[in-house]
C-alpha cells in the first residue's frame, strides 16, 4: 500500500484517479471531524465532498515535510467552522415557516415556487454541460451515485465530487446579485 507522500506526488503529476485513494483512506474520519463540529448535521456529507475538493485543489500548497492527515483534517475543521458562523448569521425562520404552515396551497405560494423552480432551471442551463448533466441525473431523473456512474463511466467517489462541485457552483450562480439595468450616477 502506498503512503500519502506517494500518492500526493501521483495526483500533482497527474494521476487525478490516485486521488480516490486518499479520499477512501480519509473520507471517514473527515466526516467524523465535520460530524462533531455540526453536531452530525445532514449537510455533512455535502461538505466532507468540499472539503476533499478544496484539498484536491490546494494539493501543490501542501508541504510534505508535514503530516497530511492533519494537514487534511484541519481544513476539515475550518470549513466546519465557516459552516457554524454561517448559521449563526442566518436567522431561524426557515424553522418557524415549518410550524406555521398549512395544509391548503396559498396562490401566491403557488405562482412563486413556480417562478422559483423556472428561475433555477434557468440558472442550471447556464452551467457547463458536465455540471447540467450530473444534476439532472441526480435530481430531475432521481438516479443513483451508481446509476450515475454507470450512466456516465465514472466512479462512484468522482460521481459524488462532480456533483459536489455542481451544486456549489449552483450555488454560487444562485447568490449572485442580478444586474439591473442604467447606468450609475
Amino acid at each position: 500500500m502506498q503512503d500519502d507522500q506517494e500518492i500526493i506526488a501521483e495526483v500533482l503529476q497527474g494521476n487525478k484517479e490516485a486521488y480516490a485513494l486518499i479520499v477512501n483512506k480519509y473520507k471517514g474520519k473527515v466526516a467524523s471531524i465535520l460530524g462533531r463540529t455540526l453536531h452530525h448535521s445532514h449537510d455533512a456529507e455535502d461538505m466532507v465532498q468540499e472539503v476533499f475538493i478544496k484539498a484536491y485543489y490546494s494539493l501543490q500548497d501542501y508541504k510534505p515535510n508535514y503530516s497530511f492527515s492533519a494537514w487534511l483534517y484541519r481544513i476539515a475543521m475550518n470549513r466546519g467552522i465557516d459552516e457554524l458562523r454561517k448559521r449563526k448569521r442566518l436567522p431561524a425562520l426557515a424553522q418557524m415557516d415549518d410550524e406555521f404552515k398549512d395544509d391548503c396551497p396559498i396562490p401566491e405560494e403557488d405562482y412563486l415556487e413556480k417562478e422559483q423552480r423556472h428561475a433555477l432551471r434557468q440558472q442550471m442551463m447556464a452551467l457547463d454541460k458536465d455540471y447540467r448533466t450530473i444534476l439532472d441525473l441526480h435530481y430531475l431523473q432521481q438516479l443513483s451515485y451508481r446509476e450515475i456512474g454507470h450512466k456516465l463511466s465514472l466512479s462512484i467517489d468522482t460521481v459524488r465530487m462532480r456533483l459536489s462541485y455542481a451544486r456549489k457552483k449552483l450555488r454560487d450562480q444562485l447568490s449572485k446579485p442580478k444586474k439591473k439595468g442604467g447606468t450609475p450616477l
